[in-house]
């Protein structure tokens, strides 16, 4: 009986004030009791693994991501296992993506904008530096 109302209580949670939910539980805040409402920003798209992706503009590619449902933003180069968000300051590896074929951007502090190419990152990358036009 208390699982049913823990799980109750977690799908309450992700309902946003609108009522919204997505299927992987998803919801950006447009209100917060503290810092007030989200100011109105136009909405741009870029693709994400190939898939159109709205996103708000000049916001952290990951807040996009996560407000669009995705979790996984990068694969550990020995075993493949799975990494999201961690610390979201950009101290940590976890978010690291590649971004219009440079590997290795921190999701959590790039900006997105309208047309950016954003992928999952595989392991290391898989594009080499040089290969990306950088001229390293």
């Amino acid at each position: 009986m208390s699982r049913e109302r823990d799980d109750a209580r977690l799908q309450e949670s992700m309902v946003d004030k609108r009522g919204e939910l997505d299927d992987f539980g998803a919801a950006r805040l447009t209100a917060h009791p503290i810092l007030g409402d989200l100011p109105p920003v136009p909405l741009i798209e870029f693709t994400f693994d190939g898939e159109a992706v709205a996103g708000r503009e000049g916001e952290p590619i990951a807040a996009a991501l996560f407000a669009a449902g995705y979790r996984v933003l990068r694969t550990m180069p020995r075993f493949g296992d799975a990494r999201g968000g961690y610390c979201m300051i950009g101290r940590c590896t976890d978010c690291l993506v590649v971004v219009d074929g440079i590997p290795n951007v921190p999701a959590c502090l790039t900006p997105v904008s309208a047309g950016l190419a954003v992928r999952t990152q595989r392991g290391l990358g898989e594009t080499a530096w040089g290969e990306a036009g950088e001229g390293r």
